[in-house]
C-alpha cells in the first residue's frame, strides 16, 4: 500500500506511523467491514447534530463545524491510537457544518436538499462500482493526479474563508455564472475522485493488516469526502436554480 493518499488526512507521516504502531503492539487488525461499520456509524452522528444544526442555523454553527473539524483532524492525525474517541467528535464537527449550510440554502431554494443529498448517493454508489469492477483502478499515478488537486482545492477553500472573514469577495468565483459553475463541477469531479483513493484505502489498510483504530480513521476520511460532496452539490444546485 502506498503511503501516499490524497485524503487530507492521509500523509505519508501518517501511515509509516501506523505501520510502526500496528507492528510495535500486534493489534487486531483492521478489515473493510469494520472500517465500513465505523463509517455508517459517524454518518448518524453527523446526521443527528445536522438536524440540530438545521433547526438552529447561524453563521456561527458553520464556522464551529468547518474550523472545528480542521482541529480536531489536526490532533486526530498525530493520536491516532484514540481515532475512536476523535472520529465521533470530527462527525459532530461536519454535522454542525452541513447542517448550518443546508438551512442557508433551504431558505432560499426549496427542494434543494433532497436533490443534494440525492445526487451525492448517487455519486457514492456510482464510484463504488466503477472501483469494484475495477473499471478505474487506483493506481500510484491516479493517486498522484488526485492529490494536487485535492491540496489545491483544500487551499482555494481556505483563501476563500480567510478572504469572506475580512469582507472580500473574489469576482465571479461564486456569483452564479459560467465560471462559478465550472469551478463547482471541477470541485465536484475531484471529489468523486478521492472516494475512490478512500474505498482504496479501505481495501489496501486491511491488506496490510493495518491496526483495528484505523477503522475510524478511514471512516473519518470518508465522511470528509461525501459531506464535500453534498455541499458543492448545494452550491451547484443553487446556481442552477437561480435566473
Amino acid at each position: 500500500m502506498s503511503k501516499k493518499s490524497s485524503n487530507p488526512m492521509f500523509n505519508e507521516d501518517n501511515f509509516g506511523q501506523i505501520l510502526d504502531a500496528g507492528m510495535a503492539t500486534q493489534t487486531t487488525p483492521m478489515t473493510v467491514s469494520g472500517a465500513v461499520n465505523k463509517t455508517y456509524t459517524l454518518v448518524g452522528i453527523m446526521l443527528v447534530t445536522a438536524f440540530f444544526a438545521y433547526s438552529f442555523p447561524s453563521m456561527m454553527l458553520v464556522f464551529i463545524g468547518a474550523f472545528g473539524g480542521l482541529a480536531v483532524y489536526f490532533v486526530a492525525s498525530r493520536n491516532l491510537e484514540r481515532s475512536h474517541i476523535f472520529a465521533p467528535l470530527y462527525a459532530i464537527c461536519e454535522g454542525l457544518f452541513a447542517g448550518a449550510v443546508s438551512a442557508m440554502y433551504v431558505s432560499a431554494y426549496d427542494g434543494i436538499i433532497f436533490q443534494a443529498v440525492l445526487a451525492t448517493v448517487t455519486v457514492l454508489v456510482l464510484m463504488l462500482f466503477l472501483y469494484q469492477a475495477r473499471i478505474i483502478t487506483v493506481t500510484e499515478r491516479f493517486r498522484s493526479i488526485v492529490s494536487p488537486a485535492v491540496a489545491a482545492a483544500m487551499v482555494f477553500y481556505l483563501v476563500n474563508w480567510v478572504l469572506y472573514m475580512f469582507s472580500i469577495n473574489i469576482p465571479y468565483v461564486f456569483d452564479g455564472g459560467l465560471l462559478s459553475i465550472g469551478i463547482t463541477l471541477v470541485l465536484i469531479g475531484v471529489a468523486s475522485m478521492n472516494l475512490l483513493l478512500d474505498f482504496d484505502n479501505f481495501e489496501k489498510g486491511e491488506a496490510q493488516g493495518l491496526p483495528k483504530y484505523m477503522e475510524w480513521y478511514f471512516g473519518m476520511g470518508l465522511l470528509f469526502t461525501l459531506v464535500w460532496l453534498y455541499v458543492e452539490f448545494l452550491r451547484l444546485l443553487s446556481y442552477l436554480s437561480s435566473d
